[in-house]
């Protein structure tokens, strides 16, 4: 699986298998306007792509033409450095998302990195990321995710600007702030990055697309451990609000006036019971007694508390506010 090298006819093949990838059918003087070359080049370049295994069918007719085929052997393929580099990101990101294709993809890694250039194989030795939840969705530099992973590997601290996404884009971002990453995550489709704050003197977690790395890099540090050993576990824990364990750190009991079979696809991972036929004991949380009795608040049923008191306490707060919106407390 060679990468295209700078050579005008490996880039050339490059550019007309990807042509040739994009739609069905070419004809023989549309490819050789777009590669700004002759018909008889175009041919000849054809010819390499079968050479290499790529099964290109020629259309007869007037105009004539071209049209890639599927194989029934999988062919040397040919990625530039951007599609070596994002195919290393994906393959990192497959390792740990628990979708039965870590293995396959940690062996597909091992055979890109073989034959990857000496400089892109650093490059991509310095990703450093874990997966907690499906793919990214925000949209991120790639070279921010390298510069990111080359400090956490090379254990160097990383000044930054940071303006928190949701802020509109001409708005000033904060102070030059500093992290010494340990990890990045991809979590509910955003890339985070999970480090010390040596400013504030704790674990801070930042999201990447709102991060702008300036360079150099800081001085080297002594390594620490995330808290936990696990950084997808601290990640989960500080979306909980949660200074420890993954864990919500409040948590109530109920019993709601509804059947098992309309609360369990909404409970999650939370303890549900059957009580007979319209009734459901729930064991939930949140990160804060008022969310949790909001959360609650959503099956739209009579709700009993069994524990503790201070969920009896938000639910009184809740309706006070409530009556207060609708304009009769």
């Amino acid at each position: 699986m060679p990468i295209a090298s700078s050579t005008t006819t490996s880039s050339r093949l490059l550019a007309l298998l990807s042509m040739l990838q994009a739609r069905r059918d070419w004809s023989g003087g549309l490819l050789a306007e777009r590669l700004s070359v002759s018909e008889r080049t175009v041919r000849r370049d054809i010819d390499r792509l079968r050479e290499l295994g790529y099964r290109v069918q020629e259309i007869k007719g007037p105009d004539g033409g071209y049209r890639l085929e599927a194989g029934s052997q999988m062919p040397p393929l040919l990625f530039d450095e951007e599609q070596a580099v994002a195919l290393a990101v994906a393959l990192r990101i497959a390792v740990g998302t628990g979708a039965g294709i870590e293995e396959a993809a940690a062996r597909a890694l091992a055979t890109v990195r073989q034959v990857l250039p000496s400089r892109l194989r650093q490059r991509v030795d310095t990703l450093k990321i874990s997966a907690a939840g499906h793919g990214a969705e925000a949209q991120v530099d790639t070279e921010i995710l390298l510069t990111l992973s080359a400090a956490a590997r090379a254990g160097e601290e990383l000044r930054f600007d940071y303006r928190p996404p949701g802020r509109t884009e001409d708005a000033e971002p904060r102070p030059t702030r500093r992290v010494q990453p340990h990890h990045l995550v991809v979590r509910a489709g955003r890339w985070y990055v999970a480090g010390w704050d040596p400013d504030r003197g704790d674990w801070r977690t930042f999201r990447v697309d709102g991060m702008t790395p300036r360079v150099p890099t800081g001085p080297q540090v002594a390594p620490r451990e995330v808290p936990g050993g696990d950084v997808t576990a601290f990640l989960s824990a500080r979306f909980k609000g949660s200074e420890g364990a993954d864990a919500w750190p409040c948590r109530g009991e109920v019993i709601l006036g509804l059947p098992v079979a309309e609360v369990a696809p909404f409970a999650d991972e939370d303890g549900v019971e059957a009580l007979g036929t319209d009734r459901t004991r729930l064991t939930t949380g949140s990160w804060s007694w008022a969310a949790l009795a909001a959360a609650l608040a959503r099956f739209d049923t009579e709700i009993e508390v069994i524990a503790p008191p201070e969920l009896r306490t938000a639910f009184a707060e809740l309706s006070r506010r409530a009556g207060r919106a609708a304009g009769t407390g």
